[in-house]
């Protein structure tokens, strides 16, 4: 397997820890509106609603919608569906804790790895995040991408054709030439049949242990890895040896 000429990362569960980032974002808004309601349980049902919130966009349903914008309309759906009246909360509140998802914390692995695979390849985001959320989710934690790209740019959602491949032509490269880099079997299956090379990272924590909704989409992707360091080695960093596909 030819090593790629960039590495596209899914964000949100793959680079990010977005549950426990939104369980902890979360936790101040909800001891004064919702004291009985578990962080993390709000965490989950707050994603819950993120694929139905995109799919009206790629319906045609309604035009291109940046997901800051869909991230509110969720955050006020599922207060209402909890009995919170959003009139009840002062509209600065509300804008904070709908850019939570701007404040989301890396896996622990992800900086030194992420830092080690940019050796390898240049590194893009290929998210369904506008850029406006990525760069002040870079600005919070620290971390370095050669280009912010993905659904904005394309303005498309994935699992669309579109995201993967106008991420491809405007690095100038054929799809066989970009790797994704997800931990969503789904996000990865779209992607291969979209001729793009597929890398696997396991992140058994993403749904605070609880199992991936998306298991059913699970094949032999080109590369396998525990991690971002992992995944680096099996691509040849720091002298490893030859790099190992689907290790």
């Amino acid at each position: 397997m030819a090593l790629p000429k960039a590495l596209a990362f899914d964000v949100f569960g793959t680079v990010v820890d977005w549950h426990g980032s939104i369980a902890r974002e979360a936790r101040t808004f909800l001891s004064t509106h919702l004291p009985a309601m578990d962080p993390g349980a709000f965490a989950l049902q707050w994603r819950a609603l993120y694929q139905p919130a995109m799919q009206a966009c790629r319906d045609g349903g309604r035009p291109f919608v940046r997901l800051d914008v869909l991230h509110h309309e969720m955050l006020l759906e599922l207060l209402q569906s909890l009995g919170v009246d959003a009139a009840h909360c002062s509209g600065d509140e509300l804008l904070h804790l709908s850019r939570a998802w701007r404040r989301l914390t890396p896996w622990p692995d992800v900086p030194a790895g992420l830092a080690a695979l940019r050796e390898i390849a240049p590194v893009v985001t290929l998210s369904n995040a506008n850029v406006a959320l990525m760069v002040a989710m870079n600005r919070f934690n620290g971390l370095q991408w050669d280009a912010i790209m993905g659904a904005e740019l394309a303005q498309a959602y994935k699992p669309e054709p579109a995201a993967y491949l106008r991420t491809a032509e405007s690095l100038g490269l054929e799809p066989h030439e970009l790797c994704l880099v997800a931990c969503h079997h789904s996000d990865l299956a779209a992607a291969r049949a979209c001729g793009l090379a597929t890398a696997y990272v396991e992140r058994p924590h993403e749904y605070g242990g609880a199992p991936a909704p998306d298991l059913s989409y699970q094949q032999a992707w080109d590369w396998q890895a525990d991690d971002f360091p992992e995944l680096a080695r099996q691509m040849g960093h720091a002298g490893a040896g030859a790099p190992r596909p689907g290790g």
